[in-house]
């Protein structure tokens, strides 16, 4: 059965962003946050908490829709695959990302996006990330996650 990533427990977070530096190593070989497919930042300030910005597995992605490339596949139970044979490192994948969970590596020139691994969930000391089966909560359609941005409010998967 699918999972996808979901953060749960963010007020427990404390910033150490081993989360983050999981994902970089296992995924990219590399022990810098900034190749990391998840961030994690202040909500406004060390004592206001923090929130951990990554892919939700949207059902329809937009980011999908606008790769000249096909470089992305929908991946089952939401997100996506990168192929990274196919991209051709335009971005717009980038900005199609409604919550801005695609970041783009500038060495190589292509987009790093969430496998839904579940490393960062397994490496958080505290229990701030969780994997979820797809069937237990299927992901959010691109269509809901903006009717509720369009409301104000943030998604509720963050």
């Amino acid at each position: 059965m699918p999972k996808i990533l979901q953060p749960r427990e963010m007020r427990k977070c404390l910033g150490c962003f081993t989360c983050m530096s999981a994902c970089s190593t296992v995924n990219y070989k590399n022990h810098s946050l900034i190749k990391s497919a998840i961030k994690v930042r202040t909500t406004g300030g060390m004592s206001s908490g923090f929130i951990a910005i990554v892919c939700l597995g949207c059902k329809d992605p937009a980011c999908i829709e606008v790769c000249p490339g096909h470089a992305l596949e929908y991946r089952e139970g939401g997100g996506v695959f990168l192929i990274k044979e196919k991209c051709i490192g335009c971005r717009k994948c980038e900005s199609a990302c409604i919550v801005h969970a695609v970041y783009f590596d500038e060495e190589t020139k292509k987009p790093i996006i969430c496998r839904h691994c579940g490393v960062c969930a397994h490496y958080c000391p505290h229990g701030c990330l969780v994997m979820i089966d797809v069937k237990e909560e299927p992901a959010l359609t691109q269509a809901a996650l903006t009717a509720q941005l369009q409301e104000g409010d943030k998604p509720s998967e963050i």
